[in-house]
């Protein structure tokens, strides 16, 4: 049926009636707490919505459905009403806002069992506005992680009264408490055709309830080899290149991020070589050649901080020592990997718009309880003229952000994970690389002959502070912690930390850690005055209680025994940065914090000139109670971990 053109209004409602026959409620009706038995051939196939009297601010969710045929060349347009932004214009399934009532059209051309085929959906909605809308549907893979946050119109509805359902569907199981959270998150649970999960949310205003509804589509994928060759056993989202016509196009996707990625049989370099080996100096089309994305805008926003952030050439530099760079909604958190040579970006660090930050799973740091049972906790920030540098904004609030909102905090991430890539491939190596080797030949060729640049650091200038490198494994690696560790007092962990050789806690995680924090805590300072803090603190037991510092720095790379070893990698991982010497001994002394204050308290203990402004900070759209992150850590990096074979 080529170019087949024709309205699926009846196919609408039809499938909705089904499933609320199925479910036995829908939008505004009571439902039961347990989801409903699933068919997928229950419902007729085409495009189908589960969204009835439509209201405007209300999230509205399309899907093209097909569970016995094979679909590709999905694209989604827009064809009547007032414009509204959806980001996943090539999947099975788009989500999107109304704002204005009236009358909209959408339609959707795909092949079909190699046949081009169109369909077409229309739909009205009225002027009474939503008081809640659930978001973001959308179409995924089984066994994928997926998170589904709710907003509230107004500040009457009571977010302790939130209470999720799952109504239909094939059952999942919930990994957070659901019941008065505005998010909920799960897995994917395993189909054998594309199979809808429908999920009710209300909340009340103490005199009124408001419900919303939305689905996901999960979709049939091949199952993951249970191997321990095997890269992935997390199932990864679908990614693609961002540039259709790279030369690596047909590479990258296989290469980097797939499920059947094996140890054993990894991409050679003349497949994907370093950009390094492409280009000893890489212009932004040459990066954007080796990034794939899940949602188009993410390389678009990662091209333009490229633009606009990289005047000394930093990062260009920086990356000619990695093979792809992947910017994935699934990829929290963010990480350098050695097994392909690239670096996965949390896109988090850059939405601009409330409908992009949608379309990004927001489940917690898996490691967000590491060190729970110690006694005390290391806090840290980034901070520019007695403000915080980085800008937060919760979840819950729905508004865009300008573009510098978020430069330093992803500044300060590509720092540290190009520090990695440089670690393992540094510029002295990349002439030598053989194109016949895997990375991981080439990782473990450097491992027998001389060592990875870290493994030199950690024998040429080593830390010490056996006391913090045990602490670290239990913050950072889920070690458990010993009664000794767990009785360790803030005063005790001062007289541990203060004098050593290192500017955070998290150095002694690793030792490819400890080099990637030297380098960008100073690349930070030098290219746009930020410093970072440090502190030790008692451990809060409730929300209500503060951070009190026992001790904390800022600016702690500039104490003298700790520029030797600042030197020492930041002339191996970027070469090009010639006053490096200069920069480092015009580092000024640390400044100490006011011990017995709260963390918050000692945020203006900097020296600010007249000409300082706190511009940075006032500027934001947010006020400064809301961005100001005053929580028990800043962002923690990541090390994805090597094959065992190879250690760490």
């Amino acid at each position: 049926m080529n170019n087949m053109l024709f309205t699926t209004r009846n196919i609408f409602f039809a499938s909705s009636l089904l499933l609320l026959q199925a479910c036995g409620g829908g939008s505004g009706n009571s439902v039961d707490s347990t989801p409903s038995d699933f068919t997928p051939n229950a419902i007729n196939t085409g495009i189908i919505s589960f969204d009835k009297e439509i209201k405007t601010s209300q999230p509205v969710d399309l899907f093209i459905y097909f569970p016995d045929d094979n679909l590709s060349n999905i694209h989604w347009t827009q064809t009547a009403g007032s414009n509204v932004t959806f980001h996943a214009g090539t999947s099975k399934g788009i989500a999107f806002t109304p704002e204005v009532a009236g009358e909209y059209s959408f339609q959707v051309s795909f092949t079909r069992n190699g046949v081009s085929e169109q369909l077409t959906h229309s739909f009205s909605v009225s002027n009474e506005v939503s008081k809640i809308g659930a978001r973001l549907g959308h179409a995924t893979l089984e066994g994928s992680d997926v998170s589904l946050r709710v907003s509230l119109a107004n500040s009457t509805i009571r977010y302790n009264s939130i209470k999720w359902q799952q109504i239909s569907g094939p059952t999942v199981t919930f990994t957070e408490p659901t019941d008065g959270n505005s998010a909920i998150f799960f897995n994917a649970p395993a189909v054998n055709a594309d199979s809808f999960v429908e999920f009710k949310v209300s909340a009340s205003d103490g005199s009124s309830s408001y419900n919303d509804m939305v689905t996901i589509l999960i979709e049939d994928a091949a199952t993951i080899i249970a191997d321990e060759n095997i890269a992935y056993g997390n199932r990864l989202a679908r990614v693609f290149p961002f540039k259709a016509n790279s030369p690596y196009a047909d590479v990258l996707t296989k290469c980097i991020y797939d499920n059947t990625i094996d140890f054993r049989s990894t991409c050679r370099l003349n497949e994907l070589p370093l950009i390094a080996q492409d280009t000893t100096n890489p212009k932004i089309d040459d990066i954007m050649n080796r990034v794939l994305v899940s949602h188009q805008w993410m390389g678009e926003r990662f091209q333009a901080f490229l633009q606009d952030n990289d005047s000394h050439g930093d990062f260009k530099n920086l990356l000619r020592a990695t093979t792809a760079i992947v910017i994935s909604y699934d990829i929290r958190p963010s990480y350098y990997w050695a097994v392909t040579g690239a670096i996965h970006l949390d896109p988090s660090n850059l939405w601009l718009t409330p409908e992009e930050r949608d379309t990004i799973n927001q489940a917690p740091d898996f490691r967000a309880s590491y060190g729970d049972s110690l006694n005390f906790v290391m806090p840290w920030r980034y901070v520019k003229n007695n403000s915080y540098a980085n800008f937060f904004y919760p979840e819950d609030v729905r508004i865009g952000r300008d573009a510098a909102d978020g430069v330093h905090e992803l500044a300060a991430l590509m720092y540290h994970e190009l520090a990695h890539a440089n670690d393992y491939f540094p510029q002295s190596v990349w002439a030598s690389l053989n194109r016949n080797d895997r990375i991981l030949d080439a990782v473990e060729r450097q491992q027998k002959t001389g060592g990875i640049q870290s493994d030199k650091l950690a024998t040429a200038l080593p830390l010490n502070g056996t006391e913090m490198y045990r602490l670290a494994q239990v913050r950072y690696q889920g070690d458990t912690a010993t009664a000794t560790e767990k009785n360790y007092s803030p005063s005790d962990v001062a007289g541990f930390f203060s004098p050593e050789h290192s500017p955070h806690f998290y150095n002694y995680s690793s030792l490819r850690e400890d080099y990637a924090m030297l380098f960008d805590e100073l690349m930070m300072k030098v290219r746009f005055d930020v410093d970072r803090d440090i502190a030790i603190t008692n451990q809060p037991q409730s929300a209500a209680e503060e951070y009190i510092v026992e001790w904390g720095q800022r600016g702690r790379i500039g104490e003298n025994n700790i520029k030797p070893r600042v030197d020492y990698v930041t002339r191996r991982i970027l070469p090009e940065f010639t006053t490096v010497n200069e920069a480092i001994n015009n580092l000024a002394t640390p400044i100490i914090m006011q011990n017995g204050k709260t963390w918050a308290e000692n945020l203006t203990i900097s020296p600010v000139s007249k000409k300082a402004t706190n511009k940075d900070a006032n500027e934001s759209p947010l006020n400064r109670t809301i961005h100001y992150r005053i929580n028990a850590d800043g962002e923690v990096f990541y090390e994805k971990p090597m094959p065992l074979k190879l250690g760490r």
